[in-house]
């Protein structure tokens, strides 16, 4: 004859053979679950060539805040201290150049965000100076030349250090995520001549 201490043992197996079931079951629909894909940075879902500001909001991050957006025309460069195609020297930022180092010739240095062309997108930081001149023209960012082979869906050349077929020039449209602390002034882009560069 079982007694109320029997009851209340085999209710408390049963709950914990139940509980342990919930478990199992939920552990196997996880690991069943496919994980998340992320799309390459040189893909820009759903937006389009000339993108309404509601969209690049939607093309970046989740976690980044949309500081500034507007378009501009980029040209394309690259400063690694050769001395070749009209390179300047090493970056103002004090860093290598590099994929994703863009030049402004206002913002502050470190600034950070995204530029898109024909439904392209590519992240960056403001690491140096420029374009010079031709920001007077509104040429208003310098991408670095690898970042400007991608979205145009050309060729760099390392020896050259130019990118293949006779684009110099793109319209782009631009997200600022997040102002750098070095030199520069917020805001909308200004030419290089300004000096906006040195506040």
């Amino acid at each position: 004859m079982k007694t109320l201490f029997d009851l209340r043992g085999n209710r408390r197996l049963t709950a914990a053979a139940t509980l342990a079931g919930v478990v199992a079951v939920t552990a196997s629909l996880v690991a069943a679950a496919p994980a998340p894909v992320e799309q390459p940075v040189n893909e820009a879902a759903n937006v389009s060539a000339a993108a309404p500001a509601r969209e690049l909001a939607f093309a970046i991050p989740a976690h980044e805040e949309v500081l500034l957006q507007g378009s501009t025309t980029g040209s394309y460069f690259w400063d690694d201290s050769s001395g070749r195609q009209g390179d300047t020297g090493l970056p103002a930022i004090g860093k290598p150049m590099q994929k994703g180092l863009f030049a402004s010739p206002s913002w502050p240095l470190g600034t950070e965000g995204y530029v898109f062309y024909k439904g392209k997108k590519a992240k960056f930081f403001i690491g140096d100076r420029g374009p010079g001149v031709p920001s007077d023209s509104g040429v208003m960012l310098d991408i670095d030349g690898k970042t400007f082979a991608e979205l145009t869906g050309t060729s760099w050349n390392e020896d050259s250090l130019t990118v293949s077929g006779d684009l110099g020039h793109i319209p782009i449209q631009y997200v600022v995520t997040k102002w750098g602390d070095g030199p520069g002034t917020r805001g909308e882009p200004m030419p290089f001549s300004s000096g906006a560069w040195r506040s």
